[in-house]
């Protein structure tokens, strides 16, 4: 079986990349693959990474021996902005390295890694990198989240292109319609969006993500 590693984004922050991430986690599982969702850099808390709870939780699993020891979210920060500068607060430097040898020691025991940045894709990783540098160095596909709120379909484009500016492959368009905008705004987003990468993008996988209902 081929190894493999994807980095979903989003155009923004919260946007729905960690619903998103957890429900490619099950689709994937439920074709026999065994994969595992990774945090690039985690923000907003401390202990195990908020996001990756929610992964297990929606994914409807137990926390692994990864989660527990660190190797699925290799950075944790507390307070909540972007990954540089919440770096920075705690007096530390992220080492991309760190975060890639994280992946590593998962493609030991997994077939696939799911690698959820932070924020979308331009977000500063370090000072020198961004989310799609470290994205780009390491020639990863690509899956972007977007949505039907207002200016979505012009940071959805201007992500697209960014990505193909990189030469990444552009695996799948996650489209999330939750939470509820404007019906005839979402409407029109989600049907312009969808038709642009039928035409522009046809390799591209479209997906439409349902509103969710936590598990109890």
């Amino acid at each position: 079986m081929t190894q493999r590693i994807f980095l979903i984004s989003g155009i923004d922050t919260d946007i729905g990349k960690t619903v998103a991430t957890a429900r490619y986690a099950q689709e994937l599982a439920a074709q026999g693959l065994s994969v595992i969702t990774q945090k690039m850099v985690q923000t907003g808390n401390t202990g195990i990474a908020q996001d990756i709870l929610t992964h297990r939780k929606l994914q409807g699993v137990p926390l692994t021996e990864h989660d527990l020891n660190g190797t699925t979210a290799p950075y944790v920060f507390p307070y909540p902005c972007s990954p540089h500068m919440a770096a920075e607060r705690e007096n530390t430097v992220i080492d991309p390295d760190r975060i890639l040898q994280a992946t590593a020691t998962l493609l030991q025991h997994y077939d696939t890694v799911l690698l959820e940045g932070a924020g979308g894709l331009m977000v500063p990783l370090t000072r020198d990198a961004t989310i799609l540098d470290y994205a780009a160095q390491h020639r990863y596909p690509i899956i972007l989240v977007t949505s039907g709120k207002l200016g979505s379909i012009n940071h959805t484009l201007l992500s697209i292109h960014a990505v193909a500016q990189r030469n990444l492959p552009l695996h799948r368009i996650i489209y999330n319609r939750y939470p509820e905008y404007d019906p005839a705004i979402n409407a029109e987003t989600e049907r312009f969006l969808q038709n642009y990468i039928r035409t522009h993008f046809p390799q591209t996988e479209w997906q439409v993500l349902e509103k969710l209902t936590m598990p109890v």
